[in-house]
């Protein structure tokens, strides 16, 4: 795009001859001009907070607000033009007042009194009513929350230049301040398979969840997505790519694909009008696939399990063009503890582990001639304040695990250990139906 001179463009350039005069006397003047008309969007990608969550006994309040503080000064730094969180703000339903008033703070400062909008939507963890609550308030700061499929943004505009230039049901479009390009956001928060049909009014529809959701997003984008503007669906889905094998959902997380029978939802049920997917509930960042645009989930800012010990944590910056897909650049964080796991023959080789990782949170497995006894572990937590779990395993006198010790591995999900449970205890696996009543009550349980 050619950006020509603005009406008050100085008259006197015409009088200039000399190239180099013309650039050192009027350089500036351009450089202001060409800043203001921006030919790209930044948006700045994070989910999966999980606000007030802890580690069995350790909190992990201080660690949240570093991290949160990171993601504003990377906001900053990279002049993202938008936030764009993708669910599970917080941990549970009812989240502590600690962790409420960091989310509120943080969202204040990333949002820069309106000058650079956040858009986020409820999770699986999350109360939809709890999300929304602030949201006549909230707008006043250029936060806009969505709780429900089917929730919509009532018109606003901001002395910042923040501006609502249309809404739906399940759809938003904004002007931003330092961008003349319109935003549009496809939003679909998370609710189970019956909730959402029941959002889309396809309640006693017998089609799968994920043909009335490309339904839906195809009626959306085919009535205001266009190639004039950014074109963006934001949601809290279990998603993937057709044909290939179904990602590990996180440990001690609701499970999408089993509450209420919800099913995973596809790349390829995306509309083609859409340039970048930003997704939230896998805490791992990964790609699923590049059709028909880059699709993401950010990940958790930080690893909330042992499953996810080792794993980089990162935000994503989403810049878009329009008609173009995204470019997508990972951003590490560095802030948060690392999640390690060690399995340590013996007592004293376990101590010196320690004393050589002494900045993290660790599930320490100990192999032993004999039981642990209770000075060991006095002695062990003693020596590291990150011990999370320390899980004894005995060895024979031959020297070989004693495999009538059965040991409990940690690391597989609790479906798993309720089939293994159920098996040694009546002889013979759960039937779907019973596995599904207690995943059902599991999820209940923790919110």
């Amino acid at each position: 795009m050619v950006v020509f001179p603005t009406p008050g463009f100085p008259s006197r350039c015409k009088n200039s001859t000399s190239p180099s005069v013309f650039f050192v006397v009027f350089w500036p003047y351009l450089h202001f001009q060409f800043r203001l008309i921006r030919l790209a969007m930044k948006l700045l990608h994070s989910a999966d907070w999980h606000l007030g969550k802890r580690l069995d006994d350790f909190s992990r309040m201080e660690e949240q607000r570093a991290v949160l503080n990171e993601i504003c000064e990377i906001a900053e730094q990279e002049q993202a033009d938008a936030v764009l969180l993708a669910g599970d703000l917080f941990d549970t339903f009812n989240p502590p007042t600690e962790a409420v008033d960091l989310f509120y703070r943080s969202l204040k400062r990333l949002s820069a009194n309106g000058r650079r909008p956040v858009i986020a939507i409820a999770g699986n963890h999350d109360s939809p009513d709890r999300i929304e609550s602030p949201d006549p308030l909230a707008r006043e700061c250029g936060i806009v929350f969505a709780g429900y499929p089917n929730s919509e943004v009532p018109p606003f505009a901001l002395e910042s230049g923040l501006k609502v230039l249309q809404s739906g049901p399940g759809f938003l479009e904004l002007k931003l301040p330092a961008n003349d390009l319109p935003l549009r956001l496809l939003l679909t928060p998370y609710a189970n398979e019956y909730r959402l049909k029941s959002f889309l009014g396809k309640e006693n529809s017998e089609d799968e969840l994920r043909n009335v959701l490309q339904q839906n997003w195809a009626k959306l984008a085919a009535q205001y997505c266009d190639e004039q503007g950014i074109n963006v669906l934001l949601s809290h889905l279990f998603m993937v790519k057709n044909g290939e094998a179904l990602p590990e959902e996180p440990a001690d997380e609701k499970p999408i694909l089993h509450v209420g029978g919800a099913q995973a939802v596809y790349t390829e049920n995306i509309p083609k009008q859409i340039q970048y997917t930003a997704l939230g509930h896998l805490h791992r960042m990964h790609a699923v696939d590049t059709e028909p645009c880059p699709v993401y989930y950010s990940g958790s800012p930080l690893s909330y399990s042992f499953s996810e010990a080792n794993q980089k944590k990162y935000v994503l910056l989403a810049e878009l063009e329009p008609g173009k897909k995204a470019a997508v650049r990972e951003i590490e964080l560095t802030q948060g503890k690392k999640l390690l796991r060690k399995r340590a023959e013996g007592v004293e080789a376990a101590l010196q582990w320690l004393a050589e990782h002494p900045d993290c949170l660790v599930e320490l497995t100990l192999v032993t001639d004999t039981f642990l006894t209770a000075r060991d572990r006095k002695q062990l937590n003693a020596a590291h304040p990150g011990i999370v779990a320390i899980i004894p395993e005995v060895r024979d006198t031959a020297g070989i695990i004693d495999t009538q010790q059965k040991n409990i591995d940690l690391s597989r999900s609790m479906e798993e250990l309720f089939c293994d449970y159920f098996k040694h205890e009546t002889g013979q696996a759960p039937n779907a139906d019973l596995l599904n009543l207690f995943t059902e009550i599991l999820a209940e349980d923790e919110q």
